[in-house]
Order: structure tokens, then C-alpha cells, then sequence
């Protein structure tokens, strides 16, 4: 797992990812690490009681989670709560992590759910369980705008400089089906976006919501999207039945009820 993060305040963040007003725009993402604090900043130690929980997600994909006035939001954390608010649990705060740690903070106990747009996968469910999935999404790839770069099938990503941020689906895919490519990992995508706008990459595999994110709000575009047939789930620990099947009443309950299009309309636009 990585090593814990830095935590970007909102003057930092903003003008690294050139995001403002999130609230009104897309919906997105995912993702597969620690900071220690909750969404007021504070140092919590692990849920205490015994329905009360604490959730982890990574900072830094916009519109799920990112940090934004020194506060945790995003449609993951609006998600989530409005999930939690269905159950007999509660939701005592949230800790940031790097993407990669978080399933070691799950299972070490640091915290009890994961809400970071995490794609279930094989690999993923030897190490945790999910919840029934509440999100679908496909890749994109982001070139710069008006660049001489115009791919448009994984093929013609073959030998040129790519980015994508480390744990995700992006980076498999460039290591899984792209021949020779010279590629550098990110801790989050904010950072490779920057580098793809100077000119360091050529291109940015990302989930497709996120990519619309910045290409809405950057000098970047999606050049192609391609089918992965991505589903998110929310992430417990492999013996924590309970926990599991209350999440999934609520991700129903919050269907059902119509929030889930609200949270969606948010933070989407859809």
C-alpha cells in the first residue's frame, strides 16, 4: 500500500485541477491509501461503537470525492451518507487515504467501508467484499485540446507517454493492452492532468465521467471512450456480513426513493 497523503486545501486544489462550482457539473469514476482525519480535519481512531462506522475514500477524483474549502465532498460522500442514513448504522466521520491504501486501512480497521468510485473486480474480492453495485462507467482516454495527438483505438496508444493514476483501471489497461508505452503512474489524477496539459504525456486513461470533469473544466478533451463494463461497489471486510447487507438496503432504499437521481443531478447533471 502507498504511503499516506498530503491533504490539498482548496486554494492548492483548485488551481492544480482548475475545478470550481463542482456541485453543477458531471458524474463519474473508478478507482482500487492514509491520511488520519475526519471530514472537520480532526485525528479519529476507528468506530467505537457498535453500529457506528467510519468511511474512507481518496481525494482527487472530481465529481466522487475531492477536497473543496478544506471539506471532504463529492457524489461518493453524498452517496454514501444518504445510504447509511437507510441502516441502523452511523456514519461517524471519514478518513482520506491514497487509492492504494485502502483496502490495507480496511482490513487493519482503521476504517470500516470504502466510497471511492472502487470497480469490483476478482482480484479486489480476495481481499474484501462488496456491496451490489451502485455505479457503472467506461474509460476514456484525455489528450490535450487542439494537441497533434488523435487517437482513436487503444492501438494508436502503442509506444507514446501515458499517465494514469496508480490502482485504477486506467493503469491496467495501459499495462494490461497497450504495447510499449512509456508510462508514469500517478498518486492522483489531478497531477497527471496537469502534466498532460505541459506537454510531459500524450495521454490520461480515466473513467469516463471524471475525464468529462476536466475536459469540461481544462485544456484537455476525450479523444475516444471505450466499454469496460465497470461496476463500483462499496467495499467491507470480508466477515462483515452485517454491514454489508445493511449497505446494500440502503443503496436500494435510496433508489427507491428517488435520492440517488438527486445526488446524481448534483453532481452530473444528469
Amino acid at each position: 500500500m502507498r504511503e499516506e497523503t498530503e491533504t490539498v486545501d482548496r486554494r492548492s486544489y483548485l488551481k492544480l485541477s482548475g475545478i470550481t462550482g463542482l456541485a453543477a457539473t458531471g458524474f463519474a469514476g473508478c478507482l482500487e491509501d492514509a491520511g488520519n482525519g475526519d471530514d472537520e480535519g480532526n485525528q479519529s481512531d476507528g468506530a467505537t461503537g457498535e453500529n457506528e462506522i467510519i468511511a474512507g475514500t481518496a481525494p482527487g477524483f472530481p465529481p466522487f470525492e475531492m477536497k473543496e474549502g478544506g471539506d471532504l465532498v463529492g457524489f461518493d460522500i453524498d452517496h454514501l451518507e444518504a445510504v447509511v442514513d437507510e441502516t441502523d448504522y452511523e456514519l461517524t466521520g471519514w478518513k482520506e487515504f491514497e487509492f492504494g491504501s485502502l483496502i490495507q486501512s480496511l482490513n487493519s480497521g482503521e476504517i470500516d467501508v470504502i466510497a471511492a468510485a472502487m470497480t469490483i473486480n476478482d482480484e479486489r474480492k480476495e481481499k474484501l467484499a462488496f456491496t451490489d453495485p451502485y455505479y457503472s462507467a467506461n474509460q476514456s482516454v484525455l489528450v490535450q485540446t487542439g494537441g497533434d495527438f488523435e487517437p482513436s483505438s487503444l492501438d494508436d496508444l502503442a509506444g507514446r507517454d501515458l499517465g494514469a493514476q496508480s490502482g485504477t483501471t486506467g493503469e491496467s489497461i495501459i499495462e494490461d493492452e497497450v504495447d510499449d508505452a512509456n508510462y508514469r503512474s500517478f498518486e492522483n489524477y489531478v497531477y497527471a492532468v496537469q502534466e498532460l496539459e505541459r506537454g510531459t504525456l500524450e495521454a490520461i486513461v480515466i473513467d469516463q465521467p471524471v475525464a468529462e470533469t476536466f475536459a469540461a473544466n481544462r485544456d484537455v478533451e476525450i479523444a475516444f471512450t471505450f466499454e469496460t463494463g465497470e461496476k463500483y461497489g462499496l467495499g467491507v471486510r470480508q466477515d462483515d456480513d452485517g454491514l454489508r447487507e445493511a449497505l446494500n438496503e440502503g443503496i436500494a432504499a435510496v433508489e427507491e426513493s428517488g435520492e440517488y437521481e438527486e445526488i446524481t443531478q448534483e453532481w452530473f447533471g444528469e
